[in-house]
């Protein structure tokens, strides 16, 4: 037995997900649509997906975020497992890639439940709080450009509830974060991330190396 995390090989993760992974259809044909794109490596792993499934529906989630969308597999991972009434507020900047979401949150019947706002996503954010609705959202998801991470963070710690969460990806970056001398702009602002957020005593942290790294914030509720 192993005292820290196992490596995994090619067959051991087919293994991994040969005995957890159970993903609904559209979802399947959305991932492998994507790794046909030239930034197919910007799509989240199925089984991160699902976790993140999972989390939302333990949450009792009924409104959540969705910070970078792409072609929009994580909104439709969350969307799928909220309750008729749930709501995604997808933010995103890029026209050609959620056209491909969109399709997918039709034809996976979910498309009334996800908003999705074409803007800016640190200017959609700050006109959520504007009109109101901090402490609202039950779960974020942080997916979108590395130097904006710490904002983005922010915004979302004010939107979220006490007891809510917030999910970070790619806080391992390939591994590329272990090495200190990396000069990548974004290796160093998601390494500079990491520290932030370890000293931050608003939030109960667990970083889980699942995919590509994924950091769980869960907002203090204060006595």
């Amino acid at each position: 037995m192993s005292k820290q995390t196992i490596g995994i090989d090619n067959q051991l993760y087919d293994y991994l997900l040969s005995v957890s992974l159970r993903e609904a259809e559209v979802l399947r044909q959305l991932r492998e649509e994507t790794n046909l794109h030239i930034h197919k490596t910007m799509q989240i792993a199925p089984e991160q997906g699902q976790f993140m499934a999972l989390l939302v529906q333990l949450l009792g989630a009924t409104k959540t975020l969705d910070i970078g969308v792409f072609t929009g597999y994580s909104a439709l991972c969350v969307a799928l497992a909220l309750p008729p009434d749930g709501k995604v507020i997808a933010c995103d900047v890029n026209e050609e890639y959620t056209r491909v979401a969109q399709r997918y949150w039709q034809a996976g019947g979910v498309a009334n439940k996800i908003d999705l706002k074409l803007a800016p996503a640190l200017q959609t954010l700050e006109q959520l709080l504007a009109s109101g609705q901090a402490e609202t959202f039950d779960f974020a998801f942080i997916d979108a450009d590395k130097p904006n991470y710490q904002q983005y963070y922010e915004k979302s710690l004010q939107l979220i509830r006490p007891g809510g969460l917030i999910a970070i990806d790619n806080v391992l970056w390939s591994g590329r974060v272990a090495n200190p001398h990396d000069p990548d702009e974004d290796t160093q602002a998601i390494r500079t991330f990491n520290e932030k957020l370890y000293q931050d005593e608003r939030v109960a942290i667990s970083l889980v190396p699942i995919a590509d790294g994924l950091t769980l914030a869960l907002k203090k509720v204060c006595n």
